[in-house]
């Protein structure tokens, strides 16, 4: 016996791994508010502390489901700030980073554990001056809503620090000078990536009070 289905139920049953992916959504990072910073020891003397701007990338993420996470980012190195147009060339030279021929940093991740509602650990790859090597990111989920000024885009929000070795990226000259441990902090904005249906969204927007967001998104489930 033959089972027939409707035109409508076919329909249905083809969409249904679109719908039930659709709480993933893809944000790409803002350039002007994702910003890395580095702090590392100097002589002995402080933590000399720098600034890299101009990151780019995507983040795919289900607020319910952090496990299904993906990160993607690029930071231009040429955007280095030590505070002094001397140091930024020194640390941009062949002998440390060689940003002419290596000019990004390149991290992509592997894997994304919760903690709890609002912590998660990133494991990844990151790939400096042409070396890759895993890293681990402990990640801050800070909120995620409509933003508070047009274009209104639903926007994500993150904090995540993490340690690396600099000799480990083959970046091992002035020894006696620069210490070996690099602290790194991450402020992290994305927005979600337009979609169908968007244009209404917005305008639906654009007549809304803008100093209202949408609440925060649930926290995302944890084994």
């Amino acid at each position: 016996m033959s089972l027939r289905l409707p035109p409508l139920a076919l329909l249905l049953l083809a969409s249904l791994p679109t719908l039930l992916q659709a709480q993933t959504a893809r944000y790409a990072l803002d350039p002007v508010h994702t910003r890395v910073a580095f702090a590392i020891d100097h002589a002995g003397f402080s933590q000399a502390i720098g600034t890299v701007s101009g990151s780019e990338g995507h983040l795919d993420f289900d607020p319910q489901d952090w496990r299904s996470a993906q990160v993607d980012v690029q930071v231009p190195l040429a955007r280095l700030d030590l505070g002094d147009e001397k140091w930024n060339r020194a640390a941009l030279a062949r002998n440390l980073l060689d940003a002419e021929r290596h000019p990004q940093a390149h991290f992509v991740s592997t894997a994304v554990t919760p903690v709890d509602a609002h912590h998660a650990r990133v494991e990844g790859m990151l790939t400096l001056r042409g070396v890759s090597r895993p890293v681990t990111l402990d990640v801050t989920f800070n909120a995620l809503k409509r933003h508070p000024l047009p274009p209104f885009r639903r926007t994500a929000g993150f904090s995540a620090v993490t340690r690396i070795s600099r000799a480990a990226f083959g970046i091992d000259a002035w020894k006696s000078l620069i210490g070996d441990e690099v602290e790194l902090r991450l402020e992290v904005e994305a927005t979600r990536a337009p979609r169908a249906g968007d244009v209404q969204d917005e305008a639906a927007d654009a007549t809304s009070t803008p100093a209202t967001p949408e609440p925060d998104a649930p926290a995302p489930k944890v084994d």
